[in-house]
């Protein structure tokens, strides 16, 4: 009983020492006007995972260069493993034909199908074979920014040359978690952002861009809102590249846009490289568009994998959610294909329209 009096008495003894709140502190309360609290900026403790050897080093005035980079296709195994026999053959072909640059693992490679042990692993097999003929730009964006600056650590790790950043999808930030958002990756290395707002739900402004512009290590921006916004970037030295096939050739010789990232050339990669070197050419862009068009005809990537297994590069695989085009699409790629030349086209074989029961559909990989 005697130690609980103590204690009581220690309490008060302690409590004391704080000043009540008076009924006139209590009205200067409720007539002060809030504030909201400054955020606590967490300073970053990590330090960075990096290395300094040069063998595959390049900056980001070297992405900038580019004209043509292909988003490339993932093809598939029958067991949706990576079919990596099949990839090399599309990444060579790409190399052949004038492409400089890839993307590995992007929305048209399927990278929201991979796990990112699968990910990395093919911007690493890219690096590894392809390295010193093309720029490797790995897909290493995520909405989730722990995920984006560990998956970029490691893919620049492995030795790509560049990184793609997508704005956080699905999960969607204000503006100024945008910035925050690129500016924890951007001092990886170079960088392109891709502003895609029929993905993402989100456009990236260009309060952000020109934000994030003042970073050295961002190279561009893969824009799809169109040739409008091309040039309100190009106009500021903001290197842009067309994310709309349909719209590169305009974008390129009428906006000031550095070049492409391009689905198309994954078929037709030598046309698509005159379409960005060969100066002003609308009867080309012309003949293109009906093929360009037929692409996107439903979600991309689905065009382009029922395209590429009907001329026979890759085995005519997909990974779910993506089915092939119908029987009626397909007849009319097998026309596209005769118009244009088959000698334009990737491959070597005859094109055909395949049956329904030659696809292979994968749920489980």
């Amino acid at each position: 009983m005697a130690i609980l009096k103590c204690h009581s008495a220690c309490l008060r003894e302690f409590t004391s020492q704080f000043p009540r709140p008076s009924r006139a502190d209590n009205y200067k309360r409720r007539n002060v006007k809030w504030r909201s609290p400054q955020a606590a900026v967490v300073p970053n403790f990590h330090l960075p995972m990096r290395s300094l050897e040069v063998k595959n080093r390049t900056s980001a005035e070297d992405i900038k260069a580019l004209r043509l980079i292909t988003a490339i296709k993932t093809p598939y195994l029958p067991d949706g493993r990576f079919d990596l026999e099949a990839y090399d053959d599309l990444v060579n072909m790409q190399i052949e034909n004038g492409a400089e640059g890839v993307i590995v693992g992007g929305t048209t490679g399927e990278g929201q199908l991979m796990s990112w042990d699968e990910h990395i692993m093919l911007i690493g097999h890219t690096v590894n074979c392809f390295g010193g003929s093309v720029k490797v730009i790995g897909n290493t964006g995520s909405n989730s920014t722990r995920e984006a600056i560990h998956a970029t650590e490691q893919g620049f790790a492995v030795g790509m040359h560049a990184a793609l950043h997508i704005n956080p999808y699905y999960g969607k930030t204000s503006l100024e978690g945008l910035v925050s958002h690129f500016d924890s990756v951007l001092p990886m290395g170079p960088t392109i952002i891709y502003n895609v707002p029929s993905r993402t739900g989100q456009d990236i402004p260009p309060r952000v861009v020109n934000t994030v512009a003042q970073s050295p290590n961002l190279a561009g921006i893969k824009e799809c809102v169109g040739n409008d916004r091309i040039e309100q970037y190009t106009g500021n030295g903001i290197v842009v590249w067309s994310g709309n096939d349909d719209q590169c050739h305009d974008a390129r010789w009428g906006h000031g846009a550095t070049g492409v990232i391009s689905v198309t050339s994954n078929l037709i990669p030598g046309l698509m490289r005159e379409l960005m070197f060969g100066g002003k050419n609308p009867s080309l862009n012309r003949k293109l568009l009906p093929l360009m068009e037929w692409l996107f005809q439903e979600p991309n990537p689905i065009g382009l994998n029922t395209a590429l297994a009907q001329l026979g590069v890759v085995r005519p695989v997909f990974r779910l959610p993506y089915v092939p085009l119908p029987l009626a699409k397909r007849v009319e790629f097998v026309n596209l294909v005769k118009e244009i030349g088959r000698e334009n086209f990737v491959g070597e074989k005859d094109v055909k329209v395949l049956d329904d029961d030659d696809f292979v559909l994968v749920g489980r990989y």
